[in-house]
Formats: C-alpha cells, structure tokens, sequence
C-alpha cells in the first residue's frame, strides 16, 4: 500500500512533533514543510522534506492527500479554507480557531464542500481516556452526577516574557483549560452552561493567571473546573498521565468522576464501588483499571490517514472542535460578565 502524503503547514512546536511521527512509519510520507521561517526551512532541508514558504504553493504544486494545519491560531480558518477548496482533507490543531465565528465559518465550508476535517485534541486519542470513557459508557460509575476537574501548574517566568501570552487569550483558560474542557466532553457528554471567576492576582498581567467554572452538562450532572499556571501543584493532565516526557510525573489525578454506582479517578484509573445495599460505613471496593500505553500522536495521525483514505470518521471532528472552544469561551465571557452563559447561545451568536 502507497504511504500516505501528508503535509504540515507550520513548523512551530506541535509542527515538529507531527513531522516526527510522519518520519517514523513507513505508511505515511511527509509530503512537505510549509513556514516561511528560516527555521523551518532548516528543519526541512535536515530531514529531507520538501520546504515552501508559502504554503498556498505548496498545496497548488505538491497536492497532497492531507494537511496538518499548525500555524498560529490567527492563521487556522485562512489556511483551513485554502485546503479546503483545493479538496484536501485537514487536520487543524486546537484551538480550531481563535475566534468563534472563525470556527463556525471553517466548519460549515468543510460541510459544504464534503472534506474531511479533524481537530487536534490529541488527549482524546490517549488509550487512558478511552478507557476511562469506555468504563463510564459502559455504566461502570452508574449515573454520572458530579465531576472535579483540575489543570493546576505553575509555568516560569520566562514564558510570559512573548508580549501576547500576557495579552487576553494568552493565559492558561484558552491555552490548557481548553484540553480539559474537551476531556470533560469526552467523559460526561455535553456541557449545557458555565459559570465563572478569574483573576490575575498572582501575576499582574492584564489575561488571567487563575479561573474557576462551574459547569452544568445536558445530562444533568455537574462539574467544577480549577485552572491555574501560577500555583505549585502534581494536579495536571502532564504531570499524571506520563504523556509527554518533558513533565515530571508524579502520579496524580487531575479528574475525578463521581456517578450514583461508583466512581473514576484519571489519569491512575482508579475504579471504586460500594457493592449493591452498601453505604458510606461500608469499606469501598477498587481496582484500577488496565490500559495498554500508546503515544496519542500517533493515534491521532492513524485515525487521520484512515480518514483521508476513507476508512473512518474523525475522533474529533470540526463540530467537536467547535463546541470546545465555545464552552472554553463561555469561561471567559462568564467571568468577564459575573453571568451564566449557556454554550449553544454562544455557538448561535457566531
């Protein structure tokens, strides 16, 4: 079988890590580098990858049979629309857009022109999420009532030093709250309304360093949500799943699933359960659920090759990256606001 040619349109951090896995198996071909930074045109001329700097040329003169799109934020929609009617097939990194307007109008012109489109929440590729969703689906919490989200971390100093991450938008509500939010989806369903508090005590900047949401899902159970990249805390996503290298691990959960017959701990997968007619006097029963490690990049590109080819659907379509990042939204307008603010209201008003 023909590797797979796909090209990536940004060379930035998650840019490389595509190219990483695409270099790595023999199924796939990286068809081309599109950045016009001199670095990128470093990184292609290292790996043996085809380099343009504009990336409408590359599209027209290599065609490839999919697109990664990771350029920056602003950049998503316009280079989305531009492979979109060239018929080729995309995968766009989160946010799928940076506005929400911008993410209705690149979903619904993938829709109209009938070409497949993905959102990069990788997290949702990880085999620990899948089991876990998997366990609840499967009833395995009962009735899902209540669940404590957290994404707790403390990013140095240094990282604030690029003017815009200091800006609104650049703080962690958008830039890590928003994995979370699409995990919260992914385990309890559809997030109906939020309200919010931030504030920007710990920092000084004018983007908040620090946000709580409670969160109301369609289904009728609760949540709450505590970001914060200004505290010294195990409580993330990074430092208990093992995902990604760079971040120590530590072991501890940063979710927890709560349901009228047991309850969920992730990422450890920590099951416990009163057994039938047992209390609160009752000694709980636990056992943690086995999952077999896989890196969720090279899930995520899988399902994406099997979507070009038309073999599957995406795990995380354009509608899924857009329902994110309008319950991601509600926290800010929320907070900004003191009010309520219910997500499909807000998907209406794009």
């Amino acid at each position: 079988m023909a590797a797979t040619r796909i090209a990536i349109v940004g060379a930035g951090l998650i840019g490389k890590r595509h190219l990483q896995v695409l270099l790595g198996d023999p199924a796939y071909q990286a068809a081309a580098i599109a950045d016009p930074a001199p670095a990128a045109e470093a990184l292609a001329t290292e790996k043996g990858v085809p380099w343009f700097a504009d990336y409408r040329r590359m599209l027209d003169q290599v065609r490839p049979q999919g697109a990664i799109v990771a350029t920056p934020n602003r950049l998503h929609v316009a280079v989305g629309l531009d492979c979109i009617a060239r018929k080729i097939p995309i995968l766009v990194e989160k946010p799928l857009a940076d506005s929400l307007r911008g993410a209705v109008e690149l979903v619904a012109a993938a829709k109209r022109a009938g070409v497949p489109m993905s959102t990069g929440h990788h997290r949702r590729h990880n085999p620990i999420m899948r089991a876990a969703a998997e366990l609840i689906r499967g009833g395995g919490v009962g009735r899902v009532t209540a669940v404590v989200a957290m994404w707790l971390s403390r990013k140095p100093d240094a990282y604030y030093n690029v003017t815009w991450r200091r800006e609104p938008g650049g703080g962690p509500v958008l830039i890590n709250a928003i994995h979370d939010i699409d995990c919260l989806r992914m385990l309890c369903g559809e997030i109906d309304s939020v309200q919010a508090f931030a504030g920007s005590g710990a920092r000084g900047f004018p983007v908040e360093d620090t946000a709580v949401a409670a969160v109301r899902f369609k289904s009728g159970a609760l949540g709450t949500l505590a970001v914060s990249d200004a505290v010294s805390t195990p409580w993330s996503w990074e430092w208990g799943s093992q995902e990604n290298p760079f971040y120590p691990h530590e072991g501890r959960d940063c979710y927890l699933v709560t349901g009228t017959r047991g309850s969920l701990a992730v990422p450890t997968l920590e099951h416990w359960w009163h057994e039938p007619g047992q209390g609160w006097g009752d000694p709980l029963t636990r056992r943690r659920v086995p999952v077999k490690p896989a890196d969720a990049y090279v899930e995520q590109m899988r399902n994406f090759a099997a979507v070009i080819a038309g073999r599957d659907e995406p795990v995380v379509s354009g509608e899924d990256g857009a329902r994110t990042l309008a319950a991601t939204m509600a926290i800010t307008r929320s907070a900004a606001s003191g009010k309520p603010v219910a997500v499909d209201a807000l998907l209406g008003q794009a």
